[in-house]
């Protein structure tokens, strides 16, 4: 088997606490991901899966153990460094956080325009880029309201990928949208990591899991653990 350079590694962390305030959510954390892999993140609600994502996007601070993330070092990252983290990012929210007053080219646009794009041209080639990689590019001039929760699911995709992020942190993105969707979204998840960018995805899905296998991380007790896709893991998705 070939030997992975370090320079594959994109995510980090050793011994770390995941902290939510002062509460400690999740202790000891050690996890390691690279370049093109696609991870599971398992576990109840409440087990701290969306603690452990805030904190990779240093939403919420790390404040014990060794972390880097995209070439940032958690633990020392100052304040004006975070939007710097976070283009290399692309997040994907359960609730799609979309901006209901204005279409999907625009909603698209204002997220270009918030992280410093200015040439109109290349923020138009851009938008028809994200669009065609999710398979909308006849829909930039709907309202969000008027898309199926899967469709809206997609535009929420394509605006993560504006920036070229070297990792996707998806949040429960399958939560609100039927089952066939849900496969649609993973499928595509999938196909992103197997572009070269990491993508860990939390879910509660149980078939989603079982028919798509892949390395799965299970929170649970305040543990990050590495499992099998066997009968325990599968009690924590129900």
């Amino acid at each position: 088997m070939e030997e992975i350079s370090p320079l594959d590694t994109i995510i980090e962390l050793k011994s770390c606490s995941i902290m939510q305030q002062d509460h400690l959510v999740l202790s000891d954390v050690d996890l390691k991901a690279d370049r093109g892999e696609f991870i599971y993140l398992v576990g109840r609600v409440g087990s701290g899966k969306t603690s452990l994502i805030r904190t990779l996007n240093a939403q919420l601070p790390l404040t014990d153990g060794e972390g880097r993330v995209a070439g940032f070092n958690l633990r020392t990252i100052k304040k004006r460094e975070i939007p710097l983290l976070r283009r290399k990012l692309g997040i994907v929210f359960q609730d799609f956080q979309l901006l209901t007053d204005r279409s999907v080219h625009d909603n698209l646009e204002f997220a270009l325009r918030a992280t410093g794009w200015t040439n109109r041209i290349a923020v138009e080639d851009r938008i028809r880029e994200v669009l065609e990689k999710v398979n909308l590019q006849n829909k930039g001039f709907k309202m969000p309201h008027q898309l199926s929760g899967g469709e809206q699911q997609r535009v929420v995709i394509a605006r993560a990928l504006l920036n070229d992020p070297e990792i996707i942190l998806a949040d429960e993105p399958t939560g609100n949208i039927d089952p066939e969707t849900s496969e649609e979204i993973h499928i595509l998840l999938r196909s992103i990591s197997d572009t070269g960018r990491a993508v860990i995805m939390s879910t509660h899905k149980h078939a989603l899991v079982k028919k798509f296998p892949a390395r799965t991380l299970q929170c649970e007790n305040g543990r990050l653990t590495e499992s099998d896709l066997n009968d325990q893991v599968m009690e924590l998705l129900l």
